[in-house]
């Protein structure tokens, strides 16, 4: 479904793409990480948790950022058979409402949740509990409330392109008249 830009869509839409494209690099720092990871256990014998752990803090911080960056671009999976069958004006109104019903609690949900969350890791100030582990755990649980504030600004700038196509653009009408 194309959408109509708006002026709440043309500012929160670089942002986005911004973040979409600075987690795109991680996975090639993840590839490098997991290769070096590889390299040191199988051809010099030597494994260290710190590589292994980062492993997966580089693969969370990619996935968290990178969904607000997938939902903006329509990339994100979804039912597509019926949708993509029925008119533009139905898709807006499942959009419409499949953002406001599911997408927005959810999103309020995991912000509520994830606050306490962090704040808890970083108060206890959280260290991995292996040995050798990486410290400052709450740095990558921190990744949560902050792609999901990313992801309710990707979901505010759709809503605002769903709205525009099913109730119209006030200023163009306002500039016709």
């Amino acid at each position: 479904m194309n959408l109509p830009e708006t002026r709440l869509s043309r500012a929160i839409d670089p942002i986005i793409s911004s973040v979409g494209q600075w987690a795109s690099g991680l996975w090639v720092v993840l590839m490098a990480v997991i290769v070096g990871n590889v390299l040191s256990r199988y051809v010099f014998g030597k494994g260290y948790v710190e590589i292994e752990e980062i492993q997966w803090h580089i693969y969370s911080v990619g996935f968290l950022l990178g969904i607000s960056y997938a939902y903006q671009v329509d990339s994100h999976i979804r039912v597509d058979v019926i949708h993509e069958r029925l008119p533009t004006r139905i898709q807006a109104w499942v959009e419409f409402y499949g953002t406001l019903l599911f997408i927005m609690p959810f999103i309020l949900i995991i912000l509520m949740f994830s606050f306490p969350f962090v704040t808890a890791s970083y108060e206890l100030n959280e260290v991995s509990q292996s040995p050798g582990g990486l410290p400052y755990r709450w740095l990558v649980k921190a990744t949560l409330p902050i792609s999901f504030i990313l992801l309710s600004l990707a979901v505010l700038s759709r809503l605002s392109r769903v709205c525009v196509t099913l109730f119209g653009n006030r200023e163009a009408k306002r500039g016709a008249k």
